[in-house]
């Protein structure tokens, strides 16, 4: 064997004894991968709103299907194939291991307040399957929002393996079934001869411009699929990650398109534009379908599985960021030892305790006290901005790694690279920018005022809290390998 060869083997050699090393429980297939970025990513939530625009539904996700899930897809997949941990380590390779760990500070950062916001749409959605007053209480939301976190904590702290089977579950069960009737029931509609409730002729292909506010809409759903490279954290309990992670990437993309534009237009075929309603839900718009056919019934046990898949969703975040977030530390020594521990495991759980400790807080105070509704509001748009950060740091490592490091053994290398990062890191630019307009919910106030506050929430949860763990850093904190 040549020189070159051995060197050429090397890599594989490597992945192969510590593919042996593993215990075998640490396996997820690529499949289930695939789920658990599905579930991450996808939910049927947006399909009544997005129905409001019939045909146009499709131009809506495809244009940032393309300029932005595209190229986060393809990207992640080259990065995944070539250097295993997740985002912080692409980018602290491609760029530095300070940048590295704003970048998985921000991706855990926007968490936090994530998932009261799902929680809290669990919360409506049970109310409506037990009794609809239950909606308007802020005790049932609080509730609702405490019991599924810790239990979300519990499921987590049991590994990997347990995450993905109750993820992919979840998104089975209540987003890829529920999504497979209603596009059923609407094609049935049709094929009984009924006209479809929104035009479906080519006219309608566009959806009608009104300036500022369509251009908001269009870069708004960028955001609906943030998380595409979140679980490349988990490409380590993959069998062949090289060849595997790309496959599962692809799946992903492909069942995240189905599933967010062909249950939007399953619904304006059914129910009117004027029987929507932006702030209805999608129980609603299931009672108005399953009305047409006198199925009803079946209202409550959908309710139920889309409680179902958002908990799978919930638990993929859980597990991600997270990770990511302890293992950059446990390197280089940024959060103090009791934010590093692992349970018996090897979970984070100590962080999944201390996030939900917060996540508890901000449950009670949006349950108690009226007007935290709309600056809870506020803080999730701060929060969205600063995931923004992940995927500009993202495109800018990935183009560097091409350069800086050419040879590295890559399982994918994803085509027009310099491209996609392009036109990914401009689409981010967009829809960052796009962050700042006041939107109607924000009323009558000066638009700076809104600036400020978003702007100043920016800097202090993505920039500021990170530095100063950095800054405070001590050497004592950092953990040698295997403890």
């Amino acid at each position: 064997m040549s020189a070159a060869d051995a060197a050429a083997d090397r890599p594989a050699a490597r992945a192969a004894a510590e593919a042996a090393a593993r215990p075998a429980t640490a396996y997820i297939s690529w499949v289930a991968l695939a789920l658990m970025t599905t579930a991450s990513v996808a939910s049927l939530r947006p399909a009544p709103t997005m129905g409001l625009y019939g045909l146009a539904a499709i131009f809506l996700y495809v244009v940032p299907g393309i300029v932005f899930l595209l190229p986060t897809a393809l990207v992640s997949a080259e990065l995944a194939s070539g250097w295993t941990g997740g985002v912080y380590n692409w980018v602290s390779e491609g760029l530095s291991k300070p940048l590295g760990f704003l970048a998985v500070w921000c991706q855990f950062a926007m968490t936090i307040f994530y998932y009261p916001s799902l929680l809290g749409y669990v919360a409506s959605t049970l109310a409506y399957v037990f009794n609809p007053e239950l909606a308007t209480s802020g005790l049932w939301t609080a509730l609702v929002i405490m019991v599924c976190y810790w239990s979300g904590v519990y499921i987590s702290s049991q590994g990997t393996k347990s995450v993905a089977g109750l993820s992919s579950a979840g998104l089975i069960i209540g987003t890829l079934a529920p999504g497979v009737l209603l596009v059923l029931l609407g094609m049935v509609f049709l094929g009984q001869g009924n006209p479809s409730a929104a035009p479906m002729d080519a006219a309608h292909l566009l959806p009608p411009w009104a300036g500022i506010a369509s251009l908001v809409l269009i870069v708004n759903n960028f955001l609906s699929y943030s998380g595409m490279e979140m679980n490349a954290v988990h490409v380590g309990s993959l069998r062949n990650p090289p060849r595997e992670f790309p496959r599962a990437m692809f799946l992903a993309m492909g069942l995240v398109l189905l599933i967010f534009i062909l249950p939007a237009l399953a619904i304006a075929w059914v129910v009117p534009a004027e029987e929507l309603s932006l702030t209805a839900g999608v129980m609603q718009a299931f009672d108005a379908v399953f009305a047409e056919f006198d199925i009803t019934w079946l209202t409550p046990i959908i309710g139920i599985a889309l409680v179902t898949a958002s908990l799978g969703g919930m638990l993929t975040w859980l597990a991600g960021p997270s990770k990511g977030l302890l293992l950059i530390s446990r390197h280089e020594g940024y959060l103090p030892p009791f934010l590093q521990r692992l349970n018996k495991h090897g979970v984070q759980q100590n962080i999944l305790v201390t996030q939900g400790i917060i996540t508890t807080v901000i449950a009670l105070l949006y349950a108690f006290i009226p007007d935290v509704s709309s600056a809870y509001w506020i803080f999730s748009v701060i929060t969205t901005q600063v995931y923004l950060i992940v995927y500009l740091l993202m495109f800018v490592a990935a183009v560097r790694l091409r350069r800086t490091q050419p040879d590295h053994p890559r399982g994918f290398r994803a085509p027009i690279l310099p491209t996609l990062c392009v036109v990914g890191f401009l689409a981010s630019i967009a829809a960052l920018l796009i962050g700042f307009v006041p939107p109607s919910q924000f009323g009558g106030a000066s638009p700076f005022i809104y600036l400020i506050i978003v702007g100043g929430g920016v800097v202090i949860v993505g920039l500021l809290v990170p530095f100063l763990f950095y800054k405070l850093r001590k050497p004592s904190w950092k953990l040698p390998e295997g403890s």
